[in-house]
């Protein structure tokens, strides 16, 4: 099974990817992976780059192979570690991004969390710092821009509002 979770940042993605981890845990293997470990920082985390990776891990995942993943350090802000992805039968990919259509048409299950746009930023804020206003600001266009062209919310199974 191949689930994603989508929706703008500080919506509650990783809350609910975490409950439903613990859910299917009761009776499967499983394993979540998180978008902030596959985007090549800021400025190129929504790119062509992000599709092909995200194409690899489903059509990996849907062959029940495993697989290698470069996990992006951001305090280094470079890709440096590499790690192996075990086949499980349940596979949650979450965050901004995880339910574009490269997964959807892989046969994903796809669900989308909508929040306002300064209650996500708020929550994004208050749980990694205010530092990161502008960043922030500057993700929540980039983020907006990738949502339009994708169709994302018009195109998950399950919608939720948090």
């Amino acid at each position: 099974m191949l689930l994603a979770i989508d929706g703008p940042a500080g919506s509650g993605k990783t809350t609910l990817a975490a409950k439903l981890e613990r859910e299917y845990q009761l009776t499967a293997t499983v394993q979540v992976i998180h978008m902030d470990d596959l985007y090549n920082g800021w400025e190129n985390a929504l790119s062509e780059e992000l599709t092909v990776k995200l194409s690899h891990i489903v059509q990996s995942h849907n062959s029940g192979k495993n697989f290698h993943l470069a996990k992006f350090n951001w305090a280094s802000m470079k890709f440096d570690e590499e790690v192996l992805m075990l086949a499980t039968e349940v596979l949650i990919l979450e965050g901004v991004g995880a339910a574009q259509k490269v997964v959807r048409d892989a046969g994903a299950k796809t669900h989308w969390i909508e929040t306002p746009a300064e209650i996500g930023l708020q929550r994004v804020l208050d749980r990694d710092g205010h530092h990161l206003r502008d960043l922030m600001l500057k993700w929540q266009t980039h983020q907006d821009a990738h949502f339009q062209i994708d169709k994302t919310a018009e195109n998950c199974d399950v919608k939720l509002t948090s």
